[in-house]
């Protein structure tokens, strides 16, 4: 838009004397200094200077852009002379709080056009850096003459657009000549922009706008990279049917292109936040209130629950100054059964962690998940297309059927999940990627469902060089007991029967809802969810209160433990993880069947990882042996499928339950009048006391539940021998009344003269 010359020098005297006034003096020389060619203006020194400008400016940048550049590069001779070459500007770029026209490409709609905005996103294309001519040379052999012609285009700030055909004859008809030598070019670049993956709407394709970057600008940005750009959104007319339609192409002309921290969606913490995220971290049960606190709607999994809190923390990622990469990221893999809620917990996962992309294996492919190389349409030019872990960098990512995958494009991850980046070297394109991201993977047994007569490694069927990438593989089993079952359909029933007055259930006087009296927790609100009978269930679980963390405060917690918190390795503890590294290679090398995982070096800088997480946890400032020991049980139950330490740490609960309280809640009791919902809630709080047991005698029905439990459990886990110590614990696990060792001991005998047992130095064997 062109505007008088009169109007163009009141506006240029204007931003004259706004950087005269200003701080921008020293922002100039700096400039200047720095060899640069673009000065950035905040818009809120504008509001200071004057009101009424910024919104001019930010209406009708055309008009004001131009002057602005010609007022700074005045500025610019001022200070130094010498500093600019004849024909050359100063650029000006702007920042600072946009307000109502900070948008995404999803709200770039035909009101902004003309104006100045600014787009948050992520770039998805970048196509390589052309020469723009600006003004071209030619010369005439035949009067030898020299003719000069400028080139404007709709992106130009100033006057109007000129055609783009050079000139071959003057106005005499004489032929002319280009010297390409003489002539003025400037950088060009297109990029795509697209909206942030977990701000898109969902059940919609997410929303792109093309970007045009010119001079300094160009390469400031490469896929996967989250940018705040500001520039002017203008419609440019199509190159055929454009103006019969009436249906234009839309460009984002940039001035300046910020990027953006990967956590520019942080949550705010306040004093409170502070303070409650430290007295979580000082409590004795912080790992298991988090796992707990973490999809609370799928029943049990503890273990794989913990591990995923572990993966969200992460570890410490280290650049070492001879150029090796450490990751710090943990990756996992869930393999099992269907309908073990594999797929629920990744959707956990997508709920909580503030960077988090999911995809299928069918749905995605080698160069998907990625990058690629790519054609422009309307140019034909090559350009870099990020795959999904390019844009989940400094995330994680969820891969839902991951044995449905090609074995090609199961190979593209290699690269990924150790060295985190993506190196593409096709069709002239040579480039590596940043990919700094978790991968998190569901997958069904290679026969669908699990086999328990073969090893892990033939129901997988994965290649080691693929698992060894994996720090924890989980083997989830659908086991056929009848209690598991019981507590599954009554946790299942009770979340959908649950409805809260929000969503449509009837209020009773109290205000509750009409499935259960809702009550406060004796803590911050805030912190913790609120209490619902019908919704939890027991309020308590091994003799304490069963508390569960909001999503929104778990979110905090996990975001300012995992950024805040960069724990370094003691000698004590790295004397342990060097010890429990060996024992793990001398038991997969001793053991018959080995674990779900290889053990290579690879599990040392697992154990480091998962150690690192649980002291980010902790908000510890060092790795103690607490944190090691820790993340081993959370590895051993990962390699081994073992519930042992989970059972170690349930007796040890239930004896100080039993010193402290001795009518506290037994963790494997099930009481069967608990499933009517009609019970007073005193009923599920506390039961009751164990019995006692005097003597060695044992009644014919503790005889039966004995053998039933003994036998139960040799046949679901397929064994033919336990330790005397082992089977006490399992007994007692899930009973009111404890069997001593001297009545297991009996009832052993007995089935040893029944000819169905042999005991041997503490072990029972199996006589089929």
């Amino acid at each position: 838009m062109d505007i008088s010359q009169q109007e163009f020098q009141e506006r240029k005297r204007e931003f004259y004397d706004f950087l005269e006034l200003s701080i921008y003096q020293d922002e100039i020389k700096a400039m200047i200094n720095h060899k640069r060619c673009r000065l950035i203006v905040n818009i809120s020194d504008l509001y200071a200077f004057r009101e009424d400008l910024p919104p001019r400016l930010l209406k009708n940048p055309v008009e004001y852009l131009q002057p602005f550049c010609d007022a700074a590069t005045d500025w610019a001779r001022n200070i130094d002379p010498k500093y600019l070459k004849e024909g050359e500007h100063i650029l000006v770029g702007f920042e600072g709080p946009f307000v109502s026209r900070c948008v995404t490409p999803r709200d770039l709609l035909s009101q902004f056009i003309g104006s100045m905005v600014c787009v948050e996103g992520i770039v998805t294309k970048c196509s390589l850096v052309r020469p723009k001519v600006v003004k071209s040379v030619h010369y005439c052999p035949t009067t030898g003459s020299f003719l000069t012609r400028e080139y404007r285009d709709i992106t130009s700030n100033t006057g109007v657009p000129t055609g783009s055909i050079y000139p071959t004859r003057d106005e005499h008809g004489n032929l002319l000549v280009t010297e390409y030598g003489l002539c003025k070019y400037k950088d060009h670049q297109t990029l795509s922009v697209q909206e942030v993956p977990e701000k898109s709407a969902p059940g919609q394709l997410p929303r792109t706008v093309d970007v045009i970057v010119e001079d300094d600008l160009v390469d400031s940005c490469k896929p996967g990279d989250r940018v705040a750009i500001v520039g002017t959104y203008k419609a440019l007319p199509g190159k055929s049917k454009g103006s019969v339609n009436g249906v234009f192409r839309t460009v984002l002309i940039a001035n300046n292109v910020s990027l953006l921290n990967k956590e520019a969606n942080a949550p705010i913490y306040t004093p409170e936040d502070l303070k409650n995220i430290k007295k979580i971290a000082e409590r004795d049960d912080t790992f298991d209130l988090l796992g707990n606190s973490l999809a609370p709607s799928i029943y049990g999994h503890s273990w794989i629950k913990k591990a995923v809190i572990l993966l969200m923390l992460g570890g410490v990622e280290k650049n070492l100054k001879n150029g090796t990469h450490l990751r710090g990221d943990i990756n996992m893999m869930m393999v099992g059964d269907p309908s073990v809620a594999k797929s629920q917990l990744l959707r956990a996962i997508m709920n909580i962690a503030p960077l988090a992309i999911s995809t299928t294996g069918r749905g995605s492919s080698g160069v998907g998940l990625t990058a690629a190389v790519t054609s422009d349409q309307e140019t034909g030019e090559r350009r870099l297309e990020a795959g999904a872990m390019v844009l989940a960098d400094r995330g994680v990512v969820c891969i839902d059927e991951f044995d449905k995958m090609n074995d090609q494009d199961r190979v593209a991850i290699h690269e990924v999940m150790e060295q985190q980046t993506v190196t593409i070297a096709k069709a002239g394109i040579h480039a590596s990627l940043n990919a700094r991201c978790s991968v998190v993977a569901a997958a069904n047994p290679i026969y669908g469902t699990y086999d328990r007569s073969l090893t892990p490694t033939k129901n997988i069927g994965l290649p080691d060089s693929l698992l060894s990438r994996f720090d924890l593989l989980f083997i989830v089993l659908d086991q056929m007991d009848p209690d598991i079952d019981r507590h599954i359909s009554d946790h299942v029933l009770r979340m959908h029967r649950y409805r809260s007055v929000m969503d449509g259930g009837e209020a009773g006087l109290d205000g509750s809802s009409r499935y259960g009296r809702e009550d406060e927790v004796d803590t911050d609100p805030s912190v913790f969810v609120k209490y619902n009978r019908m919704l939890h269930g027991k309020r308590t679980q091994r003799g304490q209160k069963r508390d569960t963390l909001t999503i929104q405060f778990l979110k905090k917690y996990i975001h300012y433990a995992k950024h805040r918190i960069q724990p370094e390795l003691t000698d004590e503890a790295s004397e342990q993880i060097a010890i429990a590294y060996a024992e793990f290679r001398n038991s997969s090398s001793n053991a018959k069947t080995g674990g779900t995982l290889p053990i290579t070096a690879r599990t040392l800088e697992t154990i480091i990882r998962l150690s690192t997480a649980h002291a980010k946890m902790k908000l510890n400032r060092k790795i103690s042996k607490s944190d090691v020991e820790a993340a081993l049980k959370a590895l051993n139950f990962a390699i081994y499928h073992k519930e042992l330490t989970e059972m170690e740490e349930r007796e040890q609960e239930r004896q100080r339950e039993q010193e402290t309280n001795p009518r506290a809640e037994h963790p494997g009791r099930t009481d069967r009048a608990d499933h009517s919902t009609n019970d007073n809630e005193r009923s599920m709080d506390v039961d009751e006391p164990p019995a006692a047991v005097s003597g060695v005698n044992v009644s014919p029905q503790r005889m039966e539940a004995f053998n039933s439990v003994f036998g139960q459990h040799m046949r679901a886990n397929r064994l033919d021998l336990i330790t005397i110590t082992e089977l006490e614990e399992i007994v007692n696990t899930g009973t009111d009344a404890h069997y001593s060792r001297a009545e297991i001991t009996f009832l052993l005998e007995k089935l040893q003269d029944e000819n169905r047992v042999m005991i041997a130095d503490g072990i029972v064997h199996m006589i089929s």
